[in-house]
């Protein structure tokens, strides 16, 4: 049996990487990628951002030779951490 750690489809990458965001309205904002799986991201971010928030992503690689991760997301999680909030994020759709 699979202990809780390991009970998730996909294991997640851990992230300290700066990432823009774009909300609904078309503002955009920098966060922090803190873990990256298949299906989703967390990210740390300045702002609160209510639940169901359609972002769009760039996730920009330090090799030019590799190009960002774009990606289309949704909110289904926001957290006060600290002197931010956590977003637990779906990924709806790579572009």
């Amino acid at each position: 049996m699979k202990d809780y750690s390991e009970k998730r489809d996909f294991h997640r990458m851990q992230m300290d990487s700066e990432i823009e965001l774009t909300d609904s309205k078309g503002e955009t904002f920098i966060g922090t990628c803190r873990d990256l799986s298949a299906t989703g991201m967390q990210l740390f971010v300045k702002r609160p951002v209510r639940e169901g928030e359609e972002l769009k992503t760039i996730l920009r690689s330090t090799d030019d030779q590799i190009p960002p991760l774009e990606t289309v997301c949704e909110v289904v999680r926001c957290d006060e951490n600290g002197d931010g909030y956590l977003l637990g994020t779906t990924i709806n759709e790579v572009t």
